[in-house]
């Protein structure tokens, strides 16, 4: 497992526990995160007002299948379930695009595909 990958296993462990420190120590200062479609936010103030949005419980199950890795860049897919406030569930897939920088995180893009819950 290269470092790059390691970081952004870290980077999901975060997000399984939502814990913004160990998060925002995975990401550049001038991060940059984009849910095409969604948003695109840039800086680690910006990016840690969207590691809970509005609307959505904390500790997402989040379920890797594979990783890709080459160079600085790190692709990852799998799974999400996350539930709601207003205790709907949430099934997505989805194929997170990594490119890292001196081992963190400088840019993201999350592609996500909502499933039915049986998928």
């Amino acid at each position: 497992m290269t470092s790059n990958q390691q970081t952004v296993e870290r980077y999901m462990d975060g997000f399984r526990r939502s814990d913004r420190a160990r998060i925002l120590d995975c990401v550049t200062d001038d991060v940059e995160w984009e849910i095409p479609g969604a948003f695109r936010v840039r800086g680690r103030e910006a990016f840690a007002g969207h590691i809970v949005d509005p609307g959505f419980e904390e500790r997402p199950e989040i379920t890797v299948a594979r990783f890709v890795v080459e160079g600085n860049v790190v692709v990852a897919e799998g799974r999400v379930r996350t539930a709601r406030v207003d205790g709907t569930v949430l099934h997505l897939a989805f194929c997170d695009v990594f490119e890292l920088r001196g081992g963190r995180i400088a840019r993201l893009t999350s592609y996500l595909v909502p499933l039915n819950a049986q998928a």
